[in-house]
């Protein structure tokens, strides 16, 4: 390769592929920005660092890479040719060529066949998914083999209990006797209402009445009582200013749907059965816990629609034809579908982890897809016709979208070694992922350009 090739070479590549790639990226980086919804800041960060990382990728792309591969072809391209001379003269089409070019063929020739096995495949998906089950007991995410998880359990077993949630009470003074009457009273009447889960309940009345041989002192006998507890322990019932005080309620463990049912229930409880003067909150970590799962499984599909709206918006702007803003994204959907299906198939449910997926496959996938895309169109603008634009296209990119999909694969396989049942899942999810995103893109896509080009006028090149 002589030097004035190599200028022409980082002409082109300065001209025409960093603009398909910037665009990715950019499509890629809304996908992942969609995670920033999640009301749960672990997630956000997610959001955040995939981000980071494409944008940093792109620019050491771009002033580390190219110029490594301009110095490397401007100053040593003689070497190169040397040793290649006769290579270059018999070049033959690889067996990677070859497949890609069989693959190519069967999806053009049966992409009727393809797009009707996508979307029906991809409708069924949905609809599973939509009901699918999230994981919601933290345990579960856990190696079921550690000593701290089988001392949880023991002790659990010893006790009843290990979860507890509170019952925080307040009033102008709660030390009065309509108040501590009825703290006594709920104490004893939960434990009854919810024989099935709750396990023990203790109060200030509690203590007061097990250094009163069980029964309950009224008025001053009460407070001398009080008076006479250490204040490690009853700072945990009563604060100094005697306006709030806690019940604390032992349950069994509950995932997060039953606890959450639970909490309805006893919130319910409360309301019929206070004094009127008394304000009650329920909380605790069993509390904290509901609200961390329901923040961390519920809203995928938002999330997901999100991305892909603001993929599409983002394609709009810089396409300006709706069609082609539209393409990169059909093959995505069918991904979405894809993945659904195979979790249901092999009965995995969700967790705080996989709950992200949606994000992963509009980003991953995106990226492979407008390459594409942007490939096929500057064929069709050299005059070719669609099915020779889309056969050089896949002969000429799809090497690197199977060695950026498989390099991407072995990056996640390293999570499939993980003790942690949520890291393993998420591991294996994601790989099959990416696996659906390069055979949509190398399969499905070239069926929706080649039905779809109708759509799109092209402005050949004199």
């Amino acid at each position: 390769m002589n030097n004035n090739k190599v200028w022409k070479s980082l002409k082109n590549t300065i001209t025409k592929m960093i603009p398909a790639v910037f665009t990715a990226m950019i499509a890629t980086a809304l996908g992942f920005i969609a995670l920033y919804t999640s009301p749960v800041p672990m997630i956000q960060d997610f959001g955040k660092m995939l981000t980071i990382g494409l944008v940093i990728s792109f620019i050491l792309g771009i002033f580390l890479l190219i110029p490594i591969l301009f110095t490397r072809d401007y100053f040593f391209s003689h070497v190169k040719n040397t040793k290649n001379k006769k290579q270059k003269n018999h070049k033959t089409p690889t067996k990677m060529d070859k497949r890609i070019d069989w693959l190519t063929e069967k999806a053009i020739k049966l992409r009727w066949v393809f797009i009707t096995l996508a979307v029906v495949a991809a409708a069924f998906g949905i609809w599973v998914d939509i009901d699918a089950d999230a994981e919601t007991d933290v345990e579960t995410f856990m190696p079921q083999d550690t000593q701290e998880l089988q001392d949880i359990h023991k002790l659990r077993d010893v006790l009843g209990t290990t979860d507890q949630l509170s019952i925080v009470y307040e009033a102008e003074t709660i030390i009065s006797v309509p108040i501590i009457t009825w703290v006594d009273e709920l104490t004893n009447n939960i434990v009854e209402e919810f024989p099935q889960i709750v396990v023990e309940t203790k109060s200030i009345t509690h203590l007061v009445k097990q250094m009163n041989d069980g029964k309950l002192p009224e008025g001053e006998s009460f407070k001398e009582k009080v008076s006479d507890i250490p204040d490690e322990q009853l700072k945990l019932f009563l604060n100094e200013n005697e306006t709030k005080g806690v019940i604390t309620v032992g349950i069994k463990h509950l995932e997060a749907d039953e606890l959450n049912q639970f909490i309805t229930e006893l919130e319910s409880y409360l309301n019929h059965n206070k004094a009127n003067e008394i304000e009650t909150t329920i909380t605790g970590k069993s509390v904290l816990d509901v609200e961390m799962i329901r923040g961390l499984t519920t809203g995928r599909y938002q999330m997901t629609l999100l991305g892909m709206g603001l993929v599409f918006m983002s394609l709009l702007l810089i396409y300006r034809h709706p069609v082609k803003a539209f393409l990169p994204l059909l093959p995505i959907m069918f991904i979405v579908g894809w993945s659904g299906l195979v979790m249901y198939l092999l009965d995995i449910s969700y967790t705080p982890l996989t709950a992200t997926l949606g994000a992963l496959i509009i980003g991953i996938g995106t990226e492979f897809t407008v390459l594409i895309m942007e490939r096929f169109y500057e064929e069709r603008e050299k005059g070719h016709p669609g099915i020779e634009a889309i056969k050089i296209t896949n002969k000429s990119t799809g090497k690197a979208i199977f060695a950026s999909a498989l390099t991407t694969i072995g990056g996640f396989s390293a999570l499939l070694v993980s003790d942690f049942v949520i890291l393993n899942n998420f591991g294996m999810m994601t790989l099959i992922n990416i696996t659906f995103a390069l055979l949509s893109t190398i399969v499905v896509m070239p069926s929706v350009l080649i039905i779809l080009d109708r759509f799109v006028k092209i402005k050949h090149i004199d």
